[in-house]
């Protein structure tokens, strides 16, 4: 192959060396954002920046940007990364395979005496999980201004400490206010975290977008009576409603493939006793599409079936929605760069969609922005068994720097 690859070895190496700290029994990580162990990781992060030579810039909530000059330094930077804090259940790779494979495109450019026009900028972003903190992605959210530092500095953990606390006490309040940093394109390299390429037996998922989601909280009020004497037809079970709103749920994603999500996951029943018509209850609804319009019209389906369902049974209820994220369709030019990276090496290859959030969603309302996503073993993923293989690692990272080096040197 006469293309110019990456080192997978260091790569990989790279992988396993930040997957030390917080390494748990079974083989995953529990690096948790602002945590010693998060200070810990951030700092050898950093350090191998410094050794690449890159200089290193970090904003008010946190976020790490490692820059690398090109040519014409007054171009805004060509940017991958992704996040380096885990779940409590984490594995070695979600985030930390985007943020190491960034380094190890600069540390090819930089073993092959390559410059690009543009510069390059590899970014870990804070607290991207949201399992000590939330909102979720919060480093890239209030970069894109999703919502305030205020209100970012003010969360707390289960342990009453802040954001703002924990940066200050770990070292990483920047002095640059989050947005201000320039962006020119995004690339973020992503384990899939789901089972379709695996499945697919494909190597490089072309992230077309990510999926818009609605969550719901549904109440179905019924009247509880005695399970024995009370006849059949004179019952207001609410749990036998809910049942029907559930499967509604399931079969409203059915009508709207190949993207269409529908989810029951969580269910309150009242009073939940063995021997009592449950007279109430609760139960979560989630439903996504990559399509605004297809979104829209699941919305539309399941309030239109909830309101005959109501008339037709006599109960009440309720639905309310509690958050909508819109679906993100990644820019073409980046999609087209991840998919010609892949045609370049001869990886096999599929149009995909993320049903994940990442922080590639909120780069994308500043700047053009793509992801790259390889296969996990099984699908899974927010477990200390994540896992894939180095030649996918290798696959994923080949792309992103041909991705890349398109970008930037074709800026301005």
């Amino acid at each position: 192959m006469n293309e110019l690859t990456i080192n997978g070895a260091r790569l990989w190496q790279s992988l396993m060396d930040l997957a030390r700290i917080g390494a748990t029994a079974k083989g995953g990580v529990c690096r948790l954002a602002l945590t010693d162990l998060d200070k810990q990781g951030r700092d050898l992060v950093v350090s191998w920046a410094k050794e690449a030579g890159l200089s290193i810039t970090t904003d008010k909530i946190g976020n790490v940007f490692m820059r690398r000059a090109g040519k014409n330094n007054a171009l805004a930077p060509v940017v991958c990364g992704s996040h380096i804090d885990t779940q409590p259940t984490g594995g070695k790779f979600d985030g930390n395979y985007g943020v190491l494979a960034g380094l190890e495109v600069v540390r090819t450019l930089n073993d092959k005496g390559i410059e690009t026009e543009a510069p390059i900028e590899v970014v870990f972003w804070t607290n991207e999980e949201g399992s000590r903190f939330v909102p979720v992605m919060m480093g890239s959210g209030v970069f894109a201004g999703a919502f305030s530092l205020e209100t970012a500095y003010a969360a707390k953990d289960t342990a009453g400490r802040t954001v703002q606390g924990e940066l200050e006490r770990i070292g990483y309040v920047g002095s640059e206010e989050p947005g201000k940093h320039p962006i020119g394109a995004y690339f973020e390299a992503h384990i899939e975290q789901g089972p379709v390429l695996e499945d697919a037996d494909v190597t490089i998922g072309v992230v077309k977008g990510v999926l818009g989601l609605r969550w719901y909280d549904c109440v179905v009020h019924g009247m509880e009576a005695h399970a024995g004497p009370t006849p059949m037809p004179l019952r207001k079970d609410a749990l036998q409603v809910a049942t029907k709103i559930m499967q509604e749920v399931v079969a409203i994603a059915h009508r709207y493939p190949p993207y269409g999500r529908g989810t029951v996951g969580f269910v309150e029943v009242f009073p939940n006793s063995r021997n009592v018509i449950p007279g109430r209850v609760k139960f979560s609804i989630d439903l996504r599409n990559v399509d605004s319009e297809r979104l829209d019209a699941m919305d539309r389906e399941i309030r239109e079936f909830i309101d005959s369902t109501s008339k037709a049974t006599g109960l009440e209820i309720t639905i309310q929605q509690v958050s909508y994220f819109a679906p993100c369709p990644f820019e073409q030019g980046c999609v087209d760069a991840v998919a010609s990276g892949a045609k370049k090496f001869g990886y096999s290859s599929m149009d995909v969609v993320s049903g994940a959030g990442h922080d590639a969603v909120y780069m994308a309302r500043l700047a053009p922005a793509g992801m790259i996503f390889i296969p996990c073993k099984d699908g899974i993923s927010h477990n200390e068994i994540e896992d894939t293989r180095p030649e996918q690692v290798e696959a994923g990272c080949n792309v992103l720097l041909h991705a890349m080096l398109d970008r930037a040197n074709r800026a301005g």
